[in-house]
């Protein structure tokens, strides 16, 4: 079976930083390869949701797509059209003026969300107000809108959710 993780970084992120790196090494680990497009020249989320889609994903039989940020929304935006097995999304931008679309209709076997208390980026609220509308849980952290500080806790997640997929 053929696996890819696609991870979307956030607005000021890179593709490829220190948080991209422990989650594509987990994704190895359980036999996925792991891409993390470039979406730097494109501070349009929505355009970034067009990049994503054509990134090569439709040969794998399962794809995951991690989103962090501004990458969570375009991970959620583009998972109607990819159908991914799984949806793993820290801090999603929300709800946040400048996004277009605000109804969603996510897609995947298994959804994880995960954001800090303390992201004075995107609001807590932005986040619970998308787990309300679908039913999922909401998994806070006393953390900031990057998540960094419990990193080790994410990835550990990160792993339960692939091994679970399998």
């Amino acid at each position: 079976m053929k696996k890819k993780v696609i991870y979307s970084h956030g607005k000021d992120s890179m593709p490829w930083g220190e948080k991209t790196r422990a989650f594509a090494d987990v994704a190895k680990r359980h036999g996925y390869v792991v891409e993390s497009p470039d979406y730097r020249a494109q501070p349009d989320p929505d355009e970034r949701v067009k990049h994503l889609l054509a990134t090569d994903w439709q040969e794998y039989n399962s794809v995951v797509l991690v989103g962090s940020s501004m990458g969570g929304y375009i991970s959620t935006v583009a998972s109607p059209v990819i159908k991914p097995k799984g949806l793993f999304l820290l801090a999603p931008a929300f709800y946040l003026p400048g996004y277009q679309i605000t109804g969603f209709a996510p897609v995947a076997e298994a959804i994880a969300v995960f954001h800090g208390w303390q992201d004075d980026i995107v609001p807590p609220e932005h986040v619970w107000r998308f787990c309300q509308a679908y039913r999922l849980r909401l998994n806070l952290y006393d953390a900031d809108h990057r998540l960094m500080s419990v990193l080790p806790e994410l990835t550990a997640e990160f792993d339960r959710f692939l091994a679970g997929l399998s």
